[in-house]
């Protein structure tokens, strides 16, 4: 009995010596992610890189619908940061100086910050991750302009072009607007005529409804900021118009599902594909590597990756915020430069 005592007590013993120097289980990174519009098939590619990039990562994501709202995404950051999240991903928003005082919160708690899409307009962003907006909107403007020039026998002729911004509260569509007219302002025989899709296909559809009906014949063109979310009202409108929408060269930035399938039936000229998946997974690791003390993109860098499409990237001090870092990633132009059947698309990778 009393050698039963003795072996149990060790037993004891060494389950105390061993608990009291083993070292404390380490915190799981957990970060919180803020998205807007969650039925938007880009944000669907956040959501979805995100996930993978942690799942890959070990560490944990919340993710919660801001509903495009200032003061939700303020009360959403102060609610992660009661539950004690290490970083923050914003994924999309539209008044971006609103909820600057968010911004400022988690700064001062040390939380490091990400920004995919738009960028606050105040604040430290630590990684602001987008193609460059308004280089990316000239460059589908002249493949816009090429189009025009197609139809008519290599000239430019006077005539209405239909711009259909997505809001004009919205860095996103005033960058979008800057890169269109770098392009058009060379082409005074044109005149430009705006009108708010508020980056959904029913307003879409409603205000090309009415451009066409205002200008008729005398359009040349229709440019749509963002055919993924636009496209299809658009098109819509012209068809329920009567028209063929291969005759207005429907061009863009961000193209998404649905204006893959507009350029495969000839219903689109192309668009600049936006790198949202990318985007949101390069965000989470670059956010884990900054906690965790590893190297991390800082201004001056350019990051490359064999195979990539957005490859290589530039990172610039974001112009936006009040510092950080804004990584440019590439956007290739489609199909000029990809396929639209080219699997490294993030639109592919959804409908897989």
């Amino acid at each position: 009995m009393q050698r039963f005592i003795r072996t149990v007590t060790y037993v004891l013993l060494g389950i105390f010596i061993f608990s009291a120097s083993a070292p404390a289980a380490e915190k799981k990174i957990s970060i919180g992610m803020i998205i807007k519009e969650p039925s938007a098939p880009y944000i669907q590619a956040f959501i979805k890189a995100a996930e993978e990039k942690a799942a890959e990562l070990g560490v944990d994501i919340m993710i919660r619908d801001g509903e495009a709202n200032s003061m939700k995404i303020m009360e959403l950051i102060d609610t992660f940061m009661i539950q004690g999240i290490d970083a923050f991903i914003l994924g999309g928003a539209v008044d971006l100086r609103a909820l600057v005082p968010g911004i400022l919160r988690l700064n001062e708690a040390g939380i490091p910050v990400a920004a995919l899409d738009t960028s606050p307009e105040g604040g430290v962003v630590d990684f602001f991750l987008s193609f460059d907006l308004a280089q990316s909107s000239s460059r589908a403007a002249e493949l816009f302009m090429e189009g025009i020039k197609s139809r008519n026998n290599g000239e430019i002729p006077e005539g209405v072009v239909l711009e259909i911004l997505g809001d004009k509260a919205d860095m996103f569509s005033h960058a979008c607007t800057e890169g269109f007219n770098s392009v058009l302002s060379k082409y005074p025989q044109l005149t430009i005529a705006q009108g708010e899709g508020k980056w959904n296909n029913t307003d879409a559809h409603a205000v090309t409804s009415d451009l066409l009906t205002r200008f008729g014949s005398k359009i040349v063109g229709i440019y749509v900021q963002t055919p993924d979310i636009m496209g299809p009202g658009v098109v819509a409108a012209i068809e329920a118009a009567g028209l063929d929408a291969a005759d207005y060269g429907i061009s863009g930035i961000c193209i998404g599902p649905e204006g893959i399938d507009l350029i495969k039936k000839g219903k689109m000229l192309g668009a600049v594909a936006q790198p949202a998946y990318d985007s949101a997974a390069l965000a989470v690791k670059f956010l884990v590597d900054k906690l965790k003390g590893n190297p991390v993109p800082v201004i001056g860098d350019t990051l490359e990756e064999e195979g990539a499409l957005w490859s290589p990237a530039k990172v610039i001090k974001n112009p936006w915020a009040d510092d950080g870092a804004f990584i440019v990633l590439q956007g290739p132009l489609v199909p000029i430069e990809v396929h639209p059947d080219d699997p490294r698309l993030w639109e592919n990778m959804l409908t897989k």
